[in-house]
């Protein structure tokens, strides 16, 4: 991409040509997760579901069987055409795509009883914005949801994960702490329920390949993952190919 391009731009063109990648990807597919959000919605049948971020869709389509209605929110004009077809080849005809921003979500107040969001926001230009959108659009008693990696809460692990991040894609703004979560949570106005730490694997090779990283900065990650201390190969289980392990935090928030 040359010239001056925006945040949101970036961001388009960096998943856009991925949407494939994106919709067969194990990391994305599978998850304890799921389980949860189809418990949280058979408590709730025909349930109006915001699938905020929703990538290749993987959220809408475990929770589409259980919903009244799914709405497949993302940036990317080409994630949501592979969801729409996804959606059409698998029956799921309750399930409907619009195309926008986290933080200027084009729904009336109080639209949805559960919105969910899994491994988007760490592309947002604004999560506190975002966040407040989502307290907006969720009915009074309602769920929300996100799913995301975490930053570790010490600077020297903190500056690492956010280096490997932005150096594998372009589009990555930051992986927020637990803290800055709740925080942020809170500002918005959302209650938080509860919160789990999961631990994911990461395959370096699949991980790079899946935005299709260039060579240069898939180089400089191996050079900052060799060269980084004990304490960081340690936490974040560096192997010698690559792969590592990183924090994801599962946080479930409601409206009042």
């Amino acid at each position: 991409m040359t010239g001056r391009a925006s945040h949101a731009q970036v961001v388009q063109a960096q998943f856009g040509e991925q949407a494939g990648a994106y919709l067969h990807s194990a990391v994305h597919a599978q998850g304890a997760e799921f389980a949860e959000l189809q418990a949280a919605l058979a408590a709730q049948p025909r349930s109006r579901v915001l699938d905020l971020g929703c990538g290749a869709g993987h959220v809408g389509f475990h929770l589409a069987p259980l919903a009244g209605e799914v709405v497949a929110y993302d940036l990317s004009a080409q994630m949501l055409e592979v969801v729409a077809r996804t959606a059409a080849e698998r029956g799921l005809d309750n399930l409907l795509v619009v195309r926008g921003a986290a933080e200027r979500l084009p729904f009336a107040e109080a639209e949805f009883d559960l919105v969910a969001s899994r491994y988007s926001a760490h592309h947002w230009g604004d999560v506190g914005q975002a966040l407040r959108e989502v307290r907006r659009v969720l009915r009074p008693g309602g769920t929300a949801a996100f799913i995301d990696v975490i930053a570790p809460g010490t600077p020297l692990l903190d500056t690492h994960l956010q280096a490997i991040e932005v150096l594998r894609d372009g589009s990555h703004v930051r992986d927020y702490s637990a803290a800055e979560w709740l925080r942020l949570a809170g500002e918005a106005g959302l209650q938080v329920q509860r919160l789990q730490r999961q631990r994911l694997r990461l395959e370096f090779a699949s991980w790079v390949e899946r935005m299709r990283t260039p060579e240069v900065f898939r180089q400089a990650i191996r050079a900052l993952q060799q060269g980084a201390g004990a304490e960081v190969r340690d936490y974040f289980e560096i192997a010698d190919d690559g792969s590592f392990s990183t924090d994801v935090l599962v946080l479930w928030t409601g409206r009042g």
